[in-house]
């Protein structure tokens, strides 16, 4: 029982740590698209990746409760404006990640939801 128990935990670790350079490959591809949005290189893209995961395993459910009577009268779309102000949180916990201001942080996460998206839907295709 715990050989098949660490046998999971291994490929749980190893499905996180791809998880984690598929988020740092959006953020890059992100970057090239919005062009404001600047990384200073791979290293800056990996942990900003980390801190845009942590930050949004833990802030982002507290902030979508707190807002929620503002999301469900704006269908969902006030979730954009969280994503951007996490964006920037994330912006400012980093150095080499730069987002300039608060438009192309949404910019930016609207971006970034869409690259993933698109990610995912690669994933899927197998």
């Amino acid at each position: 029982m715990e050989n098949r128990l660490k046998k999971y935990s291994d490929i749980d670790v190893v499905r996180l740590f791809l998880n984690w350079l598929v988020s740092t490959l959006a953020i890059v591809i992100a970057t090239y698209l919005v062009p404001a949005v600047h990384v200073s290189g791979f290293a800056s893209a990996f942990v900003a990746a980390l801190v845009l995961g942590v930050v949004n395993a833990f802030l982002r459910p507290v902030l979508i409760f707190l807002t929620l009577p503002i999301n469900i009268i704006s269908l969902g779309l006030f979730t954009f404006v969280i994503n951007a102000f996490l964006v920037m949180l994330t912006s400012a916990a980093v150095p080499g990640f730069n987002v300039p201001s608060f438009g192309w942080a949404l910019l930016f996460s609207f971006v970034l939801a869409l690259v993933n998206a698109g990610m995912l839907l690669l994933r899927q295709d197998k």
